[in-house]
């Protein structure tokens, strides 16, 4: 190769343009670039279709080094990066990383892995920008989303399964190969600012040993299971920090202050020498370009040269191959260096196996992404990812379940927020479960009904770089208010999807019964909620009292280590922690 080709081939961008269907000419599959990431999501023949013409091209080439199409996770429910959905063609639909984390059944964890990677390998996509191996130590983050939750054994032990089933004991021609990030955590925040963008470009350790005990627990858990590859965030350790017990960078400072994808100390010494690391390491996306935090003054040579000396293998976001080129003949950077690189680079798609063959059969594809056994099992998960956090008497007897005998007498009022009650998405969710469970009678009129359901979908984006955990305007429920109303009127079983773990002290104190949901389906809340299913999920982080805790709260420490008065604690005395859950048995 020369040197040109393995420059282009360290690099990782954008997925190339079809225009109906065609792929277009592409410079960069040209000038040797192998590595994509694919954003969108059609059905898995169009993918199949996508993925051949990609490889047709590569192997046309002078050196015809097959293409590896890069995912982020794409078989859940996600605010900002890929969202899947159900329906024909489609991967199989599970709840999302909080949800698994909230079954606490790791067996399951590593069914859904191995399912979904039957299904990513038939469609041609071989790599997975994932999973999240941070621990949601601040709850503002909007990220939160896509960890395991809170506790840094449980993240471990969902992350080592979720790669046994992606990638098998030993990366293969079966495997999907699994990029852990964000290392050495980006749960470490401060008020929830993301290092996505300047105001949050530290990771802030004001617990002495936090880093340790919290943050590098999963990434130790991912080394052991073999994860092909780390991602390290954009952040740089702050030395307003306290003592991490890691080897000083300086007698007088903690921490060489420059993003983790260009820190040597963090990615050489102690990823690769002691946390014992032998896979490549990648960057994310733009974190050696506008967001190499702590290298702002350096020219773009030299922030390649810095982050590849410092044992990044592969750089995304970048798809111009110059700054290498320019790094290794300015003598920035020895060519030794981009050589270790692209081999790790080289043994991985070897290993795939798509030197071989790369090519995927869309009949085939489509018949593995329709298993009703895939589905079947997924929504075993979404059952078991529901957590019933309130279940009061009524009449001296629980609200829940609302077996038959109990249903005949029910007139169900149903609404959605974000939403209203003449929304689509209302009567979307009050014609999915009239469909599913026919016996429940739902009325439009909240004056005659005996019970409600109302489900709570705030959200927040990571984009819009303003942290937030309460439940108003702000999260895209302008009508607090009617919910409210609601539940004062009838008894009011009341769901709340947790993408962070929300304020919940003006919608929580007058429901009758309470459950958390992470991304899952409507059916599963109607199986629990009619006693086809008895709820088992736990909290996978703890939700927090009222806004003075959050402002109280520490950044880089898990909620179950905080002060007592940091968790919501409701009018029966159950504290909604970590681990917290009720069951009807």
């Amino acid at each position: 190769m020369t040197l040109e080709e393995k420059a282009a081939m360290m690099l990782i961008t954008e997925f190339p343009k079809f225009l109906n269907g065609k792929l277009q000419p592409n410079e960069l599959i040209d000038q040797g670039t192998r590595y994509f990431i694919f954003r969108q999501t059609p059905t898995a023949d169009v993918i199949v279709d996508y993925n051949n013409q990609l490889q047709e091209a590569a192997e046309g080439s002078r050196l015809g080094i097959p293409i590896v199409i890069t995912s982020n996770p794409r078989n859940h429910a996600s605010t900002d990066y890929t969202n899947s959905s159900e329906g024909s063609g489609m991967f199989s639909f599970w709840p999302g990383p909080l949800g698994l984390a909230a079954t606490r059944d790791t067996n399951l964890v590593n069914e859904f892995a191995q399912i979904a990677a039957k299904e990513w390998r038939a469609s041609g996509i071989r790599k997975i920008y994932g999973y999240t191996a941070d621990v949601a130590t601040d709850p503002l983050w909007a990220r939160i989303e896509d960890t395991f939750g809170e506790h840094p054994e449980l993240a471990a032990n969902m992350i080592y399964n979720t790669i046994k089933g992606f990638q098998g004991d030993e990366l293969g021609t079966d495997s999907v190969s699994i990029t852990t990030k964000h290392f050495p955590g980006g749960g470490a925040r401060d008020n929830g600012l993301d290092p996505h963008f300047v105001e949050g470009k530290f990771n802030p350790y004001p617990t002495e040993g936090s880093l340790l005990k919290y943050h590098i627990p999963p990434f130790k858990a991912a080394i052991a299971a073999g994860t092909s590859a780390i991602m390290p965030y954009y952040a740089y350790p702050s030395n307003t920090s306290a003592d991490q017990g890691l080897p000083w960078y300086t007698q007088d400072k903690q921490f060489e202050e420059v993003g983790f994808a260009l820190n040597k100390g963090f990615i050489t010494d102690f990823l690769r020498g002691e946390l014992g690391f032998k896979g490549y390491v990648n960057s994310d996306t733009g974190a050696i370009g506008n967001n190499a935090w702590g290298a702002e003054n350096l020219t773009t040579a030299q922030k390649f040269a810095k982050a590849i000396d410092a044992g990044t293998n592969i750089i995304s976001g970048a798809s111009d191959p110059t700054p290498i080129i320019n790094a290794v003949q300015s003598g920035l950077l020895d060519e030794e260096k981009v050589n270790e690189s692209v081999s790790f680079l080289l043994t991985e798609i070897m290993k795939l196996g798509l030197f071989e063959n790369p090519y995927v059969n869309a009949e085939n594809a489509l018949n593995v992404v329709n298993n009703p056994a895939s589905q079947k099992k997924a929504d075993e998960a979404h059952r078991k990812s529901i957590v019933l956090l309130r279940n009061d008497k009524i009449n001296g007897e629980n609200l829940l379940p609302l077996r038959d005998e109990k249903v005949k007498n029910v007139k169900l009022y149903v609404e959605m927020f974000p939403a209203g009650s003449d929304d689509a998405s209302t009567n979307k969710l009050k014609e999915t479960i009239q469909n599913y469970d026919s016996s429940i009678t739902i009325t439009n009129n909240l004056a005659e009904s005996t019970h409600a359901f109302v489900w709570v979908r705030p959200v927040q984006s990571n984009w819009d770089n303003n942290p937030r955990i309460t439940i108003g305007p702000e999260t895209g429920i302008t009508n607090v208010d009617r919910i409210i109303e609601i539940q004062k009127t009838v008894p009011t079983i009341t769901a709340i999807n947790m993408t962070n773990p929300w304020l919940i002290d003006q919608i929580e104190p007058n429901a009758a019964a309470v459950m958390s949901t992470f991304g899952v389906k409507t059916e599963a809340i109607v199986d629990v909620i009619r006693g086809k299913f008895n709820p088992t999920g736990k909290l996978p982080f703890t939700i927090p009292a009222n806004k003075e805790a959050v402002v109280n709260e520490v950044g880089d420490i898990p909620g179950y280590v905080e002060d007592p008065s940091y968790s919501y604690k409701n009018k029966y005395g159950d504290t909604y922690g970590f681990d917290f859950g009720l069951s009807y048995k």
